[in-house]
C-alpha cells in the first residue's frame, strides 16, 4: 500500500547571519491509512514548518516528501499551486473567507479560480454544507456567521475536490471551546466517514485528543508516535495524552 503521506529524513534550514536555524532536523513520518491525525509539539518545536513542506507550500532543505502519491519535494511552483487546489485540501487558523461572498460562494472559490464548471462542484458544496450543519446559513455572508460556522465554512471549501488529503493548521485557534470541540468532532467523523486522512496540527492535547495517532515533535524531530488507547476511530482522554506527551518527551530529550 502506498502511504498516503511519507516524510524521509526531511530537514529545513533558515538562514540567520553566520548560524542557519535549523527548524527541522530530519524528520521521518508515515500514514498509511486514512483517519484523524495530529503532528502535536509547542511552538518553534517545526510542527508548523513540517505542515508548509507537506502541503506544498514550503520546499525542505533536503529529504523525501511523498503525499497521495505524489513527490512534493520535486514540484515546481506551478505545480505546487495545482497541487495545492487540486489534489489537497488546507485548513488555516484564519478562516480565509471573501467577506463579499456567501458561505457556498466561498465554498465554491477553488472551483471558480480554477475555471472549472460549477455544476458538479455546485452539488457537491450543497452536500457538504449540508453534512456541516449549514444548510440553512448558505446564503449568509461571513460577518453574518459565528467564528465555528466560519470554519466549517472552510473546512467545506477544503473538502470541495475531495481531496484524499487534508491539513490543518492549528483550525481552532480562534475559537471558544464549545466550537472549537465542534470543529475537531467534524474533522473525526468527515475523515471517517468519507475516507480521507486528516492531518492536523496543534498544540492542545484536548484537540490531538480526538485522534488515533499523535506524532509528538520538539526540537524540529519526531520524538516519537502516541496510539489512541481505543480501538476503531477511538481517541485519547485528553490528560491521558498530556502525561504520555510528557513522559515521552522526558524519555527522549
Amino acid at each position: 500500500m502506498t502511504p498516503h503521506i511519507r516524510c524521509v529524513d526531511v530537514k529545513k534550514d533558515y538562514p540567520a547571519g553566520d548560524t542557519p536555524v535549523h527548524a527541522l532536523r530530519g524528520v521521518n513520518l508515515e500514514i498509511a491509512d486514512s483517519g484523524f491525525y495530529a503532528v502535536m509539539g509547542r511552538s518553534g518545536s517545526g510542527k508548523s514548518t513540517l505542515l508548509h513542506i507537506l502541503a506544498a507550500m514550503d520546499p525542505p532543505s533536503s529529504g523525501e516528501v511523498t503525499v497521495s502519491g505524489q513527490r512534493v519535494d520535486q514540484l515546481t511552483e506551478r505545480q505546487a499551486t495545482q497541487f495545492r487546489r487540486t489534489s489537497i485540501g488546507i485548513i488555516f487558523q484564519a478562516f480565509n473567507l471573501i467577506p463579499t461572498m456567501t458561505a457556498l460562494e466561498n465554498t465554491l472559490l477553488p472551483g471558480l479560480l480554477a475555471g472549472d464548471s460549477t455544476g458538479m462542484l455546485r452539488t457537491r458544496a450543497l452536500e457538504l454544507l449540508d453534512r456541516l450543519g449549514l444548510a440553512d446559513r448558505m446564503t449568509h455572508r461571513p460577518q453574518a456567521l459565528s467564528g465555528g460556522e466560519q470554519q466549517r465554512v472552510a473546512i467545506a471549501r477544503a473538502l470541495l475536490y475531495k481531496p484524499p488529503v487534508v491539513f490543518a493548521d492549528e483550525p481552532t485557534g480562534n475559537l471558544d471551546s464549545a466550537s472549537s470541540a465542534l470543529v475537531w468532532e467534524v474533522l473525526r467523523d468527515l475523515a471517517h466517514e468519507q475516507e480521507v486522512t486528516v492531518l492536523m496540527v496543534t498544540h492542545e492535547p484536548e484537540a490531538a485528543s480526538y485522534c488515533k495517532r499523535v506524532f509528538v515533535m520538539a526540537d524540529g524531530l519526531v520524538k516519537g508516535v502516541l496510539e489512541a488507547e481505543e480501538s476503531g476511530e477511538g481517541g485519547f482522554d485528553a490528560g491521558t495524552l498530556a502525561t504520555r506527551t510528557q513522559h515521552l518527551l522526558g524519555q527522549t530529550e
